[in-house]
């Protein structure tokens, strides 16, 4: 599917894809990206009545604000009353690349996420959050589906296999299920 633009317009489309997929295919977990919760509520809303085990990946505390998380605790519990398990870590293609851009322009991190980028925004968080999670042994090494967005929302699907961030280049892209044109 080509959504003919980004944007949480096509949240609930992407999840769709994502589920219907899961359960055609027989695959056991499903990782989506949540800023603020509310694709992550979606999402649990969608999958509760699902044997697939649903993990919501949050930014990490201080992404924004040192010591502040972006999901409220309120939204945390909502999600997690449907089944769904969140987990909030720092991001692999951020974390110390982020502080080493700010004191010195650029890291090695930051190449390999620009690179995703090139593909769309929605591609290397959807790569990112299957290392995040293989990194807390919440995802078996086997493929899965992760699900991310551009800006706000989720607007990328893909099935990957995913590896741990010391491994990061074995993680395999096996199929790019969603993603918008214009990013």
């Amino acid at each position: 599917m080509y959504f003919k633009k980004a944007g949480e317009e096509n949240t609930e489309s992407a999840l769709l894809i994502a589920r219907d997929t899961a359960v055609k295919r027989g695959i056991k977990y499903v990782v989506v990206a949540s800023t603020r919760g509310n694709t992550g509520k979606l999402a649990a809303e969608l999958f509760r009545d699902t044997d697939i085990k649903l993990i919501v990946v949050t930014h990490n505390t201080g992404f924004k604000t040192d010591g502040v998380q972006s999901v409220s605790d309120e939204m945390r519990r909502e999600i997690e009353s449907c089944g769904a398990v969140v987990y909030t870590a720092t991001m692999v293609l951020r974390g110390i690349g982020s502080a080493i851009r700010k004191s010195m322009g650029y890291s090695d991190e930051q190449i390999v996420a620009d690179t995703f980028r090139m593909i769309g925004q929605g591609i290397k968080v959807c790569i990112e959050i299957s290392a995040m999670t293989s990194d807390a042994g919440l995802v078996p090494p086997e493929d899965i589906i992760t699900v991310a967005g551009t800006h706000s929302g989720a607007d990328t699907v893909c099935v990957v296999k995913p590896a741990s961030s010391n491994h990061f280049f074995d993680i395999k892209l096996r199929e790019i299920l969603a993603k918008p044109i214009d990013w």
